[in-house]
């Protein structure tokens, strides 16, 4: 009854697989290992982007921290939801690695609105020199509150940003989760709506750690790799991250993957639903937003479920004030486990 969250769950056996290949014999290092190569031609394809400069690392947060801070300037400041990752989880990583550069919450939910976010860029260009210059705008899909912008949505943000003339990050730690979600394909739901960089998450969809950053500007290509090496994140056996990312994208296990996590959550709300559990947030992917009473949760717990409390405490003397709870599907979790769980709510 593991749902805290897609990094608690193991990694693909066919990750494994390309991972223990790869320790078969001699390689290259530094991201020169002839797997790279295989990596780089196969995310191209996928991503209908032959130019594109691709570069793998082993988390999410440098994923993000090092490709904004090739697109933001240390006077400059990055548009981003309220509750987006960059923000809430990275411990300023993206301030670090631009340099100094701040982050300007657009105001309203975990979407961003078009005209939230055009209010928001027009507001940080009237003071001249004496405030943060305009810099690149970071979305985030999924969101992390579960929910997945359509593409019009995206599109809609990503014309603010050129009408500004500034350039879109899109934070993809759960990229594969949102494309089986909206039925398209990578380049739909990236450079063919104006989105600059992605970076394209393997760790929460079966992977042991690994991040792909894809610029579909190649002039980008030099900067990141003085970024990533001075900020060390080039790791000499690159060959083991290049041989899950392999493992990952053979067969199209990332699409199986992310079906099997967004399925079993469609279970979950599914018996949730049944119960008369209501939710925080309409749930769209891999991540459902429950709320429980107090007996439910400390009921849940004692059985051994794992999952993130996400408002309230625990210990209370009223067994049926509402707690809310996150609630995450790997791809390896199954129906078994979310009858058991399900059996004590």
């Amino acid at each position: 009854m593991f749902l805290a969250s897609d990094n608690t769950g193991p990694a693909h056996p066919q990750v494994m697989d390309h991972v223990l290949a790869a320790n078969a014999d001699f390689e290259a290092s530094y991201g020169e290992d002839t797997v790279m190569e295989g990596v780089r031609d196969q995310l191209r394809e996928l991503f209908e982007a032959p130019q594109a400069a691709i570069y793998l690392v082993a988390t999410g947060t440098t994923a993000n921290a090092l490709a904004l801070g090739c697109y933001c300037q240390p006077w400059q400041t990055i548009f981003c939801s309220p509750v987006a990752h960059i923000h809430e989880d990275e411990c300023n990583a993206p301030e670090f690695y631009t340099g100094g550069a701040k982050l300007t919450l657009v105001p309203g939910s975990d979407k961003m609105a078009p005209d939230a976010l055009r209010a928001a860029i027009a507001f940080e260009g009237q003071r001249g020199v004496h405030g943060p210059q305009r810099g690149p705008v970071s979305i985030t899909q999924v969101t992390e509150r579960g929910s997945v912008y359509t593409l019009d949505e995206l599109k809609a943000l990503t014309d603010v940003a050129k009408s500004f003339d500034l350039p879109v990050h899109l934070d993809g730690a759960r990229f594969a989760n949102a494309m089986v979600r909206l039925a398209c394909t990578p380049a739909e739901m990236s450079w063919k709506l104006g989105i600059d960089a992605v970076s394209f998450g393997g760790t929460k969809n079966g992977c042991m750690g690994v991040e792909a950053v894809i610029f579909f500007d190649p002039d980008k290509a030099w900067e990141f790799e003085l970024r990533r090496k001075r900020g060390g994140h080039l790791f000499s056996k690159h060959r083991f991250l290049s041989a899950q990312m392999q493992g990952y994208l053979a067969g199209g296990l990332w699409l199986q993957t992310a079906a099997q996590a967004n399925a079993r959550a469609e279970y979950l709300i599914a018996g949730l639903r049944d119960k008369g559990v209501s939710f925080l947030y309409e749930p769209q992917a891999n991540m459902v937003f429950a709320n429980f009473k107090r007996a439910t949760v400390q009921r849940l717990l004692a059985a051994g479920a794992k999952f993130n409390l996400w408002d309230g405490t625990v210990e209370g003397d009223d067994p049926d004030e509402m707690l809310a709870a996150r609630l995450v599907c790997d791809w390896s979790i199954t129906e078994a486990h979310l009858d058991h769980f399900l059996s004590h709510v």
